[in-house]
Parts: structure tokens; C-alpha cells; sequence
């Protein structure tokens, strides 16, 4: 807590490396925090407990019918509040299973977000992780306390459980990680511990990283339902292809250690056409199709993220960024270098 007794979180946006979207399946994935993006968290006592309204994300009040209706198009019809409520909840709920007494106090809390909403970055995960940082830091609780391997499964359960979203450990344990990390989500361990094997990566191994992306939101929290459903199912082409995916993600730790960036790109170019036909063109969406082609067309090797609206790449250097970024540019398109430490 600062000395004016507020507290104040952050938590970044991430990007999915390889082997995504394994990690829902028992599989193995690499992913690394994007510190471009961001969301912060204010938190501070009260007489009463109260949550504010974003007057971005949340808004109550238009100056027409149709800024409510661009609003409603970027933002969605829930914005982040209900984020919050849920991650205060859930916090009190893990509490009182772990037998933890929180200080009777109340509190302010309120939070701001930059990350692209719809873009498979992980906002949502983002709010989620610097709320309950700000509820623990405020209650004194520590990590050891919730166990840190178990803090993703408590974040993804606000969104899971009491939101019932679809979606899957990766972005929550980078999160709360910070850095690079190799996960192993692996069907024996997670039974027995509750959690996967989480090893932080050197982000020098990392080759130099762009974000490019649409300039309209995607829903990213449907695009897995219908594998899931078939996975769930036995199909055999899922669990083969959700075998590949990790296969991948261990591979290109090797190939990363190794410093084979030929075959780290390889791998990249491997897992988005391996979900292009697992999904289908319908899913995918033709203008993220465009992106991974734009991108190819250039000599950079791409994949999702997340589940689409922007893709992750490789770029070799200033010279090879600054044509990607025209080309990207002239098909409409937003490109960034992603930043991996702190500046």
C-alpha cells in the first residue's frame, strides 16, 4: 500500500507463443506477457464497500442512439464491472474454504483497462488478476497463503464459474507469473496437485515479437465451444490435433534454448494451420486469415495469441518491422512491436 493508503495493481495483456489452445486440454503451451497493454486496479477503504463504474467501459448514459449502438459494438453490453464483482466474490469464497479471517474493512474499488477488448489478448483475465492482487494486498493475504500454482485456477473460476465463459489456464498463469513460461498442463498432474508445472523461460531466448490486429472486437470467448464439445466427445481428430499443439509447444522450447529460429517460426506457422483445419475458415474468420497471409507474404511467421482478432509474429529487424508495418497499414490493419521487459 502506498503512503496515501490507496493501492494500486497492474496486470498486462499476453500473448500465447505456441501450443494454444492446448492448454484447456491437458496440453502444453508457451506464452509470454505484452507489456504494451495494460490494466490497473485502484483500490482504497471505505465506510462502505462500493464498486465504481468505468465511465468508458461501463457506461450508463449516451449522447445518442448511435453512440450507444459504437459503444455497444467495441465494448460489449457488460463491460468490466461485472469483472470485479465476480473476482470480489470468488476471493471471498476461496477464504472461507482455506479457513482465512479478512479484516472486517470495506473498500473502494475501481479499475481502467487499454487492452484491445475481443482481441484474444486477455483483457478480461488482466482485470481479473490486478483485482484480486489489489482484495489481497488490501486484506493481507499473501501468495503462499492461496498457493501461487493455484492463484490462475482461482482467476479462471471468476470467469469459468461464476461468469460461465469458456476458457482455459494459459493467459491466468502467465498472469500471474509475469515473464515467459513453459506450462505443462498435463491430465496426471493437474488431477493430483490441481495445477500444471509451470517453468519461467529466459526472454532473451525470445526473438524480436509483433502484435498486429483487426480494428473491430471479436468474440474470443465462443471460439472454443465446439471443439471442446467434440473433445469431450473422443473425437479423434481433436485429441490428435490437441496432442500436436503440445507437441509443438515442446518443440519450440528446444528449438528456443537452442537458438533455431527457422524452426521457431516453422512451429508458429505449424500450429495456425493446424487450427485453421480444426476449426474451419468459418471460425478462424477470413480477416484473421488475411493477417497470418499478409504477414507470410512478408517473410514472418504468425499465429494466434488468443482466439483471434490478432496474431503474433516474428520479425527480424528494424528494416523487416517497418515493411510489415506498411503492409499492414495499407490493408487496414494495426501492427505494434511487442514489448517483453520493462522499458
Amino acid at each position: 500500500m502506498l503512503s496515501d493508503g490507496i493501492i494500486r495493481t497492474r496486470c498486462f495483456a499476453r500473448a500465447g507463443f505456441i501450443g494454444n489452445p492446448s492448454d484447456g486440454f491437458y496440453g502444453r503451451t508457451i506464452a509470454v506477457i505484452v507489456r504494451n497493454w495494460s490494466a490497473k486496479v485502484t483500490l482504497w477503504e471505505s465506510p462502505e464497500l462500493h464498486i465504481q463504474a468505468n465511465p468508458q467501459h461501463d457506461p450508463r448514459s449516451f449522447e445518442s442512439l448511435s453512440q450507444l449502438h459504437r459503444t455497444a459494438q467495441r465494448e460489449g453490453y457488460y463491460g468490466g464491472i461485472r469483472l470485479l464483482y465476480a473476482t470480489c466474490k470468488r476471493f471471498y469464497d476461496r477464504c472461507l474454504e482455506l479457513g482465512l479471517l479478512l479484516p472486517q474493512r470495506n473498500f473502494t474499488i475501481r479499475y481502467d483497462t487499454d487492452i484491445p477488448r475481443g482481441m484474444g489478448l486477455a483483457g478480461s483475465s488482466a482485470i481479473i488478476t490486478a483485482t484480486l492482487r489489489g482484495l489481497m494486498e488490501f486484506y493481507g493475504v499473501t501468495e503462499e497463503q492461496l498457493h501461487k500454482p493455484l492463484l490462475p485456477n482461482l482467476v479462471l473460476s471468476v470467469e469459468s464459474q461464476e461468469l460461465e465463459l469458456t476458457a482455459g489456464l494459459q493467459d491466468r498463469v502467465i498472469q500471474v507469473y509475469g515473464g515467459a513460461v513453459y506450462m505443462d498442463f498435463a491430465r496426471e498432474r493437474m488431477q493430483r496437485e490441481g495445477h500444471g508445472l509451470y517453468v519461467p523461460m529466459d526472454l532473451d531466448l525470445f526473438p524480436p515479437l509483433f502484435i498486429a490486429m483487426l480494428r473491430e472486437p471479436t468474440e474470443s470467448s465462443r471460439i472454443h465451444s465446439p471443439v471442446r464439445l467434440r473433445w469431450e466427445r473422443g473425437d479423434p481428430e481433436v485429441i490428435e490435433a490437441m496432442e500436436t499443439f503440445a507437441g509443438y509447444a515442446e518443440q519450440c522450447r528446444a528449438a528456443l534454448e537452442q537458438g533455431d529460429s527457422g524452426e521457431v517460426g516453422r512451429l508458429l506457422n505449424a500450429n495456425f494451420d493446424l487450427r485453421r483445419r480444426l476449426y474451419g475458415d468459418e471460425v478462424v474468420g477470413l480477416p484473421n486469415i488475411r493477417m497470418i497471409e499478409l504477414a507470410r507474404a512478408h517473410g514472418a511467421a504468425a499465429k494466434f495469441p488468443g482466439s483471434g482478432g490478432a496474431i503474433v509474429g516474428m520479425y527480424e529487424d528494424d528494416r523487416h518491422f517497418d515493411e510489415l508495418s506498411a503492409a499492414f497499414a495499407a490493408h487496414g490493419f494495426e501492427i505494434h512491436k511487442a514489448r517483453l521487459r520493462e522499458a
